[in-house]
């Protein structure tokens, strides 16, 4: 009777092959370089999102606090002054860039004058976040850029206009 040899009957293959010395120290090469393809969007979506979350709080802020303002003033210069004020104070607070900002004022009911005692006034903020990074090559910058809005409603006061 014949006894099995493990040794003898598996000898198909040279000796070194398929015991992986051919692929020593390849693990962390390939570490380093899956782990930086997938580390650099990661971090880059991380920044971009933040940079859009703080000017999206910048805006909100500023709409909601040019709608006090303008529905607390007396009068219409005061108002003006007041959101002037306001603007410019969230812009240098928040970082956001003025030549982006558009601002729009309105009341209801339609057809009343703006402000008007009583009447529910409405801002809408707005503006463009630039992403980071993005070349100003073939008008790349102006298609990276990502549109932020906010609106705030207040109600007028009743003195609005009494001396």
């Amino acid at each position: 009777m014949r006894r099995w040899n493990p040794s003898i009957e598996t000898a198909d293959h040279e000796p070194g092959e398929g015991s992986g010395l051919g692929e020593a120290g390849s693990a962390a090469l390939e570490f380093i370089v899956v782990g930086l393809l997938l580390l650099v969007p990661v971090v880059y979506l991380i920044v971009s999102l933040g940079l859009i979350q703080g000017q999206s709080l910048g805006v909100e802020a500023g709409a909601r606090h040019i709608a006090r303002s303008v529905s607390s003033a007396p009068d219409a210069s005061t108002a003006d002054a007041r959101a002037r004020q306001v603007l410019a104070a969230v812009v240098d607070e928040y970082g956001l860039d003025p030549d982006s900002l558009k601002i729009e004022v309105s009341c209801r009911p339609a057809g009343a004058t703006c402000p008007e005692a009583g009447a529910t006034l409405v801002v809408t903020l707005s503006a463009r976040v630039a992403l980071p990074l993005v070349p100003p090559i073939l008008g790349l910058d102006r298609l990276a850029l990502v549109p932020i809005e906010a609106s705030a409603v207040q109600k007028v006061s009743r003195f609005w206009g009494v001396p």
